[in-house]
């Protein structure tokens, strides 16, 4: 088990940007991957970015260019950093922690981008 923590969401206008943290209770370094999904009002759960216990990173095409996923295994964080944020990046953005899939979750943080 694990509890995941999100912080970091908020209002922020387009072309802004916002570094989202989620803190993890226990060693994130034993899980085959960390991620972020989001979900927007009406519509599915969706991956963001994920990254592997070796660093490797994928990202959703969306996002891509805009967004560097990155974790401190010290810290037992990981981080999503999004910049030129368009309104339809406005969502509840979760984080992940997987051995199979993602099997844990936290409760989100909502980022809201405005026009």
């Amino acid at each position: 088990q694990v509890q995941l923590v999100e912080s970091g969401g908020g209002l922020v206008q387009a072309g802004g940007s916002l570094r989202l943290s989620c803190a993890a209770s226990r060693s994130i370094f034993r899980f085959n991957a960390m991620g972020w999904y989001r979900q927007a009002p009406g519509k599915q759960r969706e991956l963001v970015a994920k990254i592997t216990s070796d660093g490797r990173a994928v990202y959703a095409d969306s996002v891509k260019g805009r967004a560097t996923i990155s974790t401190d295994n010290a810290k037992n964080t990981v981080y999503l950093q999004m910049n030129s944020l368009k309104p339809e990046d406005t969502a509840v953005y979760y984080c992940t922690a997987s051995v199979t899939g993602p099997d844990y979750w936290g409760q989100g943080t909502q980022v809201t981008v405005s026009s």
